[in-house]
């Protein structure tokens, strides 16, 4: 063989050396940098997880607040319901109170009308017709 078939035999074991070892390198900076990631996910978990255990109370207190609020507000349903119901049957027994006599006095003011028109304008067969002459004038 020549002395540059030699030559380029070299530079071509010598470039394969160098990406071998140039590939190592990179694989070793790959493992170093995925354990790196595995740190920073393990610290970042453990930072992490007092936030949701913190989340997680705070969940709960909503969900209780929110159960004792809506207890409180049937309860006020059912006393504001209480309060109109009494009311609504305090107005019925006054109106009735006042009214039953208004209706008692009206009834006697149309007795006592009555009795006045009947005292003042007396039925006509009383005032000397005979019966007879009523029955004609209604005959047909």
């Amino acid at each position: 063989m020549s002395e540059s078939a030699n030559l380029y035999l070299g530079l071509i074991a010598a470039a394969t050396l160098l990406i071998a070892i140039v590939q190592i390198g990179v694989l070793v900076a790959a493992g170093v940098l995925a354990r790196r990631i595995a740190r920073v996910a393990a610290d970042v978990e453990q930072q992490i997880k007092p936030i949701f255990t913190h989340l997680d109370s705070i969940g709960r207190d909503a969900a209780r607040a929110a159960s004792i609020a809506s207890t409180q507000v049937e309860r006020a349903d059912r006393l504001f319901a209480d309060v109109a119901g009494r009311m609504e049957h305090s107005f019925d027994s006054v109106q009735h109170a006042l009214y039953q006599p208004v209706r008692e006095g009206a009834a006697l003011l149309s007795a006592f009308k009555a009795a006045f028109a009947a005292v003042k304008n007396p039925p006509a067969h009383r005032r000397g017709r005979s019966r007879g002459e009523d029955e004609d004038a209604l005959f047909i």
